[in-house]
């Protein structure tokens, strides 16, 4: 882009009665209500499937005769009404549950700093878990009236596109993507003019400009620095999400932490909270801090009310997840910084010195946890290891009285139930279930539900899987991307009666994407059954960085080629939010098979089992908490987990002995009418313990409760 651009409107103008279609598009409450989508499905059921579910793209491309016609259909005015009145009444809404509980804060603001936000597939803002984690928070602080303000990076390239090649190799393709397409429009300042900030950075002056996204009540602020008066390498560094080396990664921390504050400012927010999700933001610590003492408050001072006014959620036990940055890169991009701060060179390194890797540079997860009084991992498990991980920045302190909660993430449910699943439960659980999500009374109901409805749409939701991929590989065969060879790899063997399991994430090698390949005679004899078949999905993507991320691609994707298996292992190309949603509705199990503890979370397997499907994992992550013996299957911890090579005999072992004894003969075992009772009983124990327990509605109340209400306690000052 050479300039802000406004919000392009349709080919024609709507239809008087219609005008406010653009406003419903243009705010991401209508992907997670129901009769919103049903609204904009009806307008052209065709494009609505081709636009991969986005209204502003579909406005954009339908006929002005359509939109006309649309305009004087009695049926679909009505429709329009009602949903219209709906999200009036939404956003409108004075007694939220915020609001309720806490009516001393509630006119306050919570800053969220996030480095990537999963909101819709129509903004590729997001590269896996930490951003669709992200984006169902702020979907769920919408409903609940919690004050969110979000931050983060438009990147227009987003992240990459996946190509998996002939000889399976996955390439990565950045293509910028439409924003006139997506649902994203200027930021303005309360004068009324377009918001923009700037961050010196390495004896130069970088310019941003600042997009905003409407996600129902809350606002996220998007950081672009592709603007004419950057230098051309300044213009691309809000280009890509988790691109280039260390220097563009600090720079882009930098915008994200410094800028961010200052974007923050430029609007008029003055948030009495800032919540770092994960290190990428921990300079917005900074940056307050130089606030503060610009206005002649002392450095300890200044640091100790931006401490008590921070919250910091880690995400990952993995060292790779931890940002370190080489102190030559670092004294080159702050000198005369911390001179702001009050601070000389040796005490300003300090702040993100870990003590037992003193040498090894800037540690951002250090910095994050020594400037947040309020610091959470995202399951009980991953507190545990967290604390241990970091407990030496507090020399003295047992582990298990080091200051990190560990709050489990949850899911965003009304994003991620299926329309079919969504009926049953609101015609047997209750019709406001979504809205009371995290209440297991509510749960207990689903024992009303029939044995035989259940299972009916269970396979529904896999038919749609199934028609998803062929039409992906037929697309792909028709544009000339995939050989024969890839066509068979892609999925079109498929069998829809089949027990299907899917295995979609994040290619990192802690992951063991290969683990049931270890014995490959004893997984044919699994999946050709004659009488009880059996079949893997595959998706995700390594980074372009992570070569042996790529080498596991490369393994499962010549293990879908061979023609042995019989088709029966496919690899899903370019995972992204709308394949994923046909994923975790579609299969029967949901395999996760992370090398123990290095799962932080993981909600993946929460968002399958929402719709009835079952887990099998080890344990690790939110199953640790979330297995209770009869709502799914569990690898139990190898006798030897210092020895890998043994840890993954151990862990295939269980898994073979689980798919052989448990869980295939207990999927093929039907009544007289093909029902399955025993498993369609673990799909409604699945169902019932873990979706109030792992909802986004459990874990931002707890959020609320835990970090935001202490750090933003009435007597502490907005600033």
């Amino acid at each position: 882009m050479s300039e802000a651009q406004p919000i392009a409107g349709p080919p024609g103008p709507l239809p008087g009665g219609l005008v406010r279609l653009q406003e419903l598009a243009n705010n991401l409450w209508w992907s997670w209500n129901p009769d919103a989508r049903r609204l904009f499905e009806a307008m052209d059921r065709t494009l609505w499937r081709l636009t991969d579910h986005n209204p502003v793209k579909l406005l954009h491309d339908l006929k002005p005769d359509r939109i006309a016609s649309l305009g004087t259909d009695p049926v679909f005015v009505r429709q329009y009404s009602a949903v219209l009145k709906a999200y009036d009444e939404y956003m409108a809404a004075r007694g939220t549950w915020f609001v309720t509980q806490y009516p001393t804060l509630s006119t306050c603001t919570i800053a969220y700093f996030s480095a990537e936000l999963g909101l819709h597939s129509s903004i590729p803002i997001y590269s896996g878990g930490l951003g669709i984690l992200a984006g169902d928070h702020c979907k769920e602080a919408s409903d609940l009236g919690v004050p969110i303000v979000g931050v983060g990076f438009m990147y227009p390239q987003g992240y990459f596109r996946q190509r998996i090649t002939a000889e399976g190799w996955q390439q990565a393709e950045y293509v910028p993507f439409n924003r006139l397409d997506s649902p994203i429009q200027q930021a303005m300042t309360p004068s009324g003019s377009p918001c923009q900030v700037k961050v010196e950075m390495d004896s130069r002056t970088v310019s941003a400009l600042v997009w905003q996204v409407r996600v129902g009540r809350v606002n996220l602020y998007l950081i672009d620095t592709d603007l004419p008066e950057n230098a051309p390498d300044d213009r691309e560094l809000s280009a890509r999400l988790y691109g280039g080396d260390q220097e563009m990664r600090l720079r882009q921390e930098m915008l994200l932490g410094i800028g961010g504050v200052r974007v923050c400012r430029a609007l008029g927010l003055s948030p009495v909270v800032w919540h770092a999700n994960e290190g990428h933001s921990a300079f917005l610590t900074l940056e307050r801090t130089r606030e503060l003492v610009q206005t002649g408050q002392s450095h300890a001072e200044a640091a100790e009310l931006v401490r008590q006014s921070t919250v910091f959620t880690t995400h990952t036990p993995v060292p790779a997840g931890h940002d370190v940055f080489p102190i030559p890169l670092i004294e080159r991009h702050f000198s005369g910084y911390w001179e702001q701060l009050g601070l000389t060179r040796d005490a300003f390194l300090r702040l993100g010195e870990h003590p037992d890797t003193s040498r090894a540079g800037f540690n951002m997860t250090a910095l994050a946890i020594r400037m947040s009084a309020h610091l959470n991992g995202v399951s009980r498990e991953h507190g545990r290891v967290t604390r241990a991980m970091w407990s030496p920045l507090w020399p003295g302190i047992p582990q298990d009285l080091v200051p990190i909660r560990g709050i489990t993430n949850g899911i965003h449910a009304p994003t991620w139930i299926a329309p079919e699943m969504n009926h049953l439960y609101s015609k047997y659980l209750a019709p406001d279930w979504a809205d009371r999500s995290d209440e297991p009374a509510v749960w207990h109901r689903v024992s009303d539900i029939p044995e035989d409805e259940l299972w009916a749409v269970r396979q529904t939701l896999k038919r749609k899987l199934m028609r998803f991929i062929r039409e992906r590989a037929r697309e792909g065969w028709m544009q000339g991307r995939l050989e024969a060879s890839q066509v068979l790899a892609a999925g079109t063997l498929l069998d829809p009666e089949a027990l299907t399991i899917g295995f979609a994430r994040r290619f990192a090698t802690y992951k063991r994407a290969t683990l049931l390949f270890r014995d490959l005679d004893r997984l044919k004899d699994i999946l050709q059954s004659r009488r009880r078949p059996v079949q893997i999905v595959f998706a995700g993507k390594a980074h372009p960085a992570d070569e042996p991320g790529r080498q596991f691609i490369h393994q499962v994707y010549s293990v879908c080629k061979d023609r042995g298996l019989g088709g029966q292992i496919a690899f899903l190309e370019d995972y992204d939010m709308h394949s994923a949603k046909f994923l975790v509705l579609g299969v029967d199990v949901w395999l996760n098979t992370p090398t123990p503890p290095m799962e932080a979370c993981g909600t993946s397997g929460q968002k399958a089992a929402l719709n009835g499907v079952l887990h099998l994992s080890v344990l690790d992550g939110w199953w640790q908490e979330g297995y209770d013996g009869a709502n799914g299957w569990a690898i139990t911890s190898s006798p030897d987990p210092a020895d890998p090579h043994a840890q993954d005999s151990h862990d295939a072992e269980q898994l073979y002995r689980l798919l052989e004894h448990e869980v295939v003969p207990l999927y093929y075992a039907r009544d007289l009418d093909g029902v399955p009772r025993g498993w369609i009983q673990i799909v409604k124990n699945a169902i019932r313990t873990i979706a109030p327990r792992f909802c986004a509605r459990r874990m931002v109340k707890e959020y609320m409760e835990l970090l935001y209400a202490p750090a933003g306690s009435p007597q502490r000052k907005a600033w």
